[in-house]
């Protein structure tokens, strides 16, 4: 079964100066972000970003936001 990213991301592009590419943030998760080269492999590492994301939250107690929880509502 292939995994998927439960939680809504903004996906923007990175200037030269920044590296170029894709970065990736979880408006639900603070601090979860990622990046990558094209927009597949952004994505990608995404799914990593925020499945390690959530297990350290969960390993540490802290709450862990309903998908949506932060979007809903703004537009």
């Amino acid at each position: 079964m292939s995994e998927t990213i439960k939680y809504s991301f903004e996906i923007r592009p990175l200037s030269n100066e920044n590296g170029g590419g894709y970065l990736v943030t979880f408006p639900d998760l603070p601090g979860c972000i990622s990046d990558g080269e094209t927009i597949e492999e952004a994505i990608a590492n995404a799914m990593d970003a925020e499945h390690s994301w959530l297990a350290a939250a969960r390993e540490f107690g802290d709450s862990v936001p309903r998908p949506g929880s932060e979007t809903n509502g703004k537009r």
